[in-house]
């Protein structure tokens, strides 16, 4: 034992030093390791080591204050003798006190280099009464019974608390061994009766033990039909059940109240709410560690997170609507017009159920943007699903909770993402989804764009109706045939046809021009594209009805500039047509019709492809052999029958055309179609193929601005054929002049844009002889039809 060379003081019986303890309470009787580190504590051990004296041991009030005065002192204390003390190289002195008895602090006193105090000692006093010993009884039991709960307690220890009968001491020394506040073991300390004392140890004790037994039942319980996999489980169980003995909240219990909330704020119907909270009570009663625990709570987001309530609408500005639309589109008329109605009707009517558009067109007409617009002038979020390359229903309709990873469908993935139970959803390319073994995803499409229908959509991993009566559905497709006749018959179709080369000038000047100057970072004026110069692309570096292909191109003279201002070599780059060959290569496109018709046997005919129009030339000859018809060119069903009725129709007419009738003797008739990679079907290329055989025959070539469509019956009739709008754009973009078309198609020239129509010339046919005198300028002797020439 060590001791500091300090002269003692001799201090009245009355006072004593002190020692104040942050978080430390010494009762009597208890031996007792205690650490001091401030400087007036230092001094009171030095100075009872030197005098030999009883110290006091305080608690204080506020284990912040560094230098406590009486006010921040509990009044009782216990005074201690120091059995041992060690001063450790850090300068901390640890000592071992034994409480020997109870002390009031009357006053401090002061003059001493460590704090002083004059007390007050309190004798025990033990009652002999029943009372006292009986508690003192149950007291001891209790006390062995916490020992023979805790884990690791020294056998000492308990011979101890059985040699101990002194109602005080059991008490005091019971009162050190529990596991409780600090602040609860100082009112223990101030508890001078001791049949008071006794019942306080004894409730405290009561309350441990009662913890202690249940944690150990919870674990004896668990444990029988636990695995090594399940520790964790038992552990979660053991919290659970002391956090409800102790009234605090599970572990789920916030999660739950936020669940709880959330669903009071999404303004589901009664009864999916109704629904909903009790599966929120299925997920309280569930552990956490359960499997089944996250899918529920994912479950529960999603109800949550749905759009349930109807938004406030903002009024629809028809003007604002016009706008909007002739600001995002040149051209397009027709469709912007029957847009604006489309909008009327829902202003008049907001309650209405609004039918469903299906824009059809080739790649890059708009179709996409169209419904953006439409967004932005009703003022509602916009979101696009794609249905490309689906095949399996659940994709639009959702999977069974049963299975794993289960999710929502695209329809209500996309809600979710909108915001907005009133959404613009555009589904996109609905003409690419295919039938497979998890299902056809059409068939879903059918309740989903069914006005009288979709109302209580239901999807599978929801289980409960969702109304989309409210969504305003907007389809796109390229080709509508390849979309199955119920899906075709709820929706109403719109055509896209394709630009005209104006249209097409009129696009990059106003948009596609100053969107790629500022995708590649140039200003306005730094790189100027002349008109002749976009003419020059359109005409010989595109073939396409939209314009995705004209913009890409755009976008590499773009980067030409940009290249050139960013070197230093130019401020301002100018592009005419000149330029072009430098820039984008040589031409890829030429007009080859005036080559390709010289000849006879050489028609042009005018076909449509899910892309747009496009022309197609039709080339027959003659060779020696047994009277054959050769096809070549991968050509339909649909057009070699085509091909034999033309043939056998010019067979028929050989006396009109002046053809004598041994010209079919000992000859093989071979037609071939160009690009024969290509497969090529459908009914409108029978007056094209009847006037390359005629042309063949007669020796006269066809006029080679001409181009013509339609098909032909035995009769001589010419039929009406579809696409007439793309065929004759095609024909315009290739440099025809004069476009031969069915009588009966007349009523389809409105759908062509003006500019169009007054730049070419039409020939209406009632018979294939009208395509002969128009096209190769053969008389013929048998009257049979009159042509009808417009020029608009």
């Amino acid at each position: 034992m060590e001791q500091s060379a300090v002269t003692p003081f001799e201090l009245p019986a009355d006072i004593i030093a002190l020692v104040p303890m942050r978080n430390v309470v010494l009762f009597p009787h208890v031996v007792m390791p205690i650490t001091v580190g401030r400087a007036q504590s230092i001094a009171s051990i030095q100075h009872v080591l030197q005098a030999k004296t009883p110290v006091g041991i305080v608690l204080q009030k506020d284990p912040a204050i560094e230098e406590p005065g009486s006010d921040a002192l509990y009044p009782v204390g216990t005074l201690a003798n120091v059995v041992r003390h060690i001063t450790s190289e850090d300068g901390t002195h640890h000592a071992i006190f034994l409480g020997v008895e109870r002390f009031r602090i009357k006053e401090l006193v002061e003059g001493y280099p460590f704090i002083a105090a004059r007390i007050q000692r309190i004798p025990e006093t033990i009652p002999d009464t029943t009372q006292v010993e009986a508690l003192t009884l149950q007291l001891r039991e209790r006390a062995m019974e916490i020992l023979s709960l805790l884990p690791g307690v020294p056998a000492e220890l308990a011979h101890a608390l059985q040699a101990t009968r002194a109602p005080s001491d059991l008490a005091d020394i019971t009162a050190s061994l529990l596991d409780t506040e600090v602040a609860e073991k100082q009112a223990l300390l101030e508890t001078i009766d001791i049949e008071e004392r006794l019942h306080k140890v004894l409730q405290i004790l009561a309350r441990r033990i009662e913890v202690l037994r249940l944690s150990q039942e919870i674990g004896e319980r668990t444990k029988e039909q636990m695995e090594d996999r399940e520790r964790k489980f038992l552990l979660r169980e053991q919290l659970k059940a002391i956090q409800k003995e102790l009234g605090e909240e599970g572990e789920n219990e916030q999660e739950v109240a936020k669940l709880d909330e959330a669903i009071t704020a999404a303004g589901m119907p009664e009864d999916i709410e109704q629904q909903t909270r009790k599966e929120l009570q299925r997920l309280q009663r569930m552990p956490a560690a359960s499997s089944e625990f996250s899918m529920l709570h994912t479950y529960l987001e999603w109800m949550t997170e749905l759009p349930w309530k109807l938004p406030e609408e903002a009024p629809i500005n028809l003007d604002a609507a016009r706008s909007i639309l002739e600001t995002d589109h040149f051209g397009l008329e027709r469709i912007k017009q029957r847009i604006i109605e489309f909008l009327a009707v829902q202003k008049l009517k907001p309650q209405g159920r609004a039918p469903i558009l299906c824009f059809v067109g080739p790649p890059g007409v708009g179709k996409t943007s169209l419904g953006q617009s439409i967004a932005r002038a009703l003022q509602r979020p916009f979101v696009r699903v794609s249905l490309g390359g689906i095949h399996d229903e659940a994709e639009m309709r959702g999977h069974r909770r049963t299975y794993v990873g289960a999710m929502p469908g695209n329809i209500v993935q996309n809600l979710r993402k909108a915001g907005a139970r009133n959404c613009v959803m555009m589904l996109d390319e609905i003409d690419k989804m295919t039938a497979s073994a998890h299902g056809d995803p059409s068939a879903a499409l059918l309740e989903i764009l069914d006005p009288e229908q979709n109302a209580t959509f239901r999807d599978n991993y929801l289980g409960v109706p969702f109304d989309l009566s409210r969504v305003v559905f907007i389809a796109t497709a390229n080709v509508i045939d390849q979309v199955s006749p119920p899906v075709r018959d709820r929706m109403e179709i719109i055509d896209l046809p394709g630009y005209t080369s104006e249209e097409k000038l009129q696009i990059a000047q106003r948009y596609l021009v100053q969107r790629q100057s500022e995708a590649n970072g140039l200003q306005s004026n730094q790189c100027m594209l002349l008109p002749e110069a976009l003419q020059s692309i359109i005409a010989n570096y595109t073939r396409e009805a939209g314009v995705r292909q004209f913009e890409r191109e755009i976008s590499r003279i773009m980067r030409h500039a940009a290249l050139k201002i960013a070197q230093g070599e130019q401020q301002q780059v100018q592009i005419d047509a000149n330029n072009l060959t430098d820039i984008l290569g040589p031409e890829k496109y030429e007009h080859e019709l005036a080559l390709r018709t010289s000849l006879p046997g050489v028609a042009t005919g005018l076909a449509w492809t899910p892309v747009g129009g496009d022309i197609l030339f039709i080339e027959a000859t003659r060779v020696s052999g047994s009277g054959r018809l050769i096809l070549t060119g991968q050509l339909g069903d649909v057009m070699k029958e085509s091909a034999q009725a033309a043939l056998t129709l010019v067979k028929a007419r050989a006396g009109d055309l002046n053809i004598p009738a041994s010209m079919f003797d000992g000859i093989d008739v071979h037609l071939h179609v160009p690009a024969g990679a290509i497969p090529k079907d459908g009914p409108s290329a029978g007056v094209a193929m009847f006037t390359a055989l005629a042309s063949l025959f007669t020796n006269q070539p066809v006029r080679h601005d001409v181009a013509m469509t339609g098909e032909i019956s035995l009769r001589g009739l010419v039929l009406p054929v579809g696409g007439i709008k793309e065929k004759i754009l095609a024909a315009q973009r290739a440099g025809i002049q004069t476009v031969l078309l069915p009588a009966r198609n007349r009523k389809d020239l409105h759908d062509v844009p003006e500019a169009t129509r007054t730049a070419m010339q039409f020939v209406f046919l009632e018979t294939a002889d009208d395509a002969i005198q128009a096209a190769l300028d053969v008389s013929i002797n048998a009257s049979s039809g009159n042509s009808d020439q417009e020029s608009s």
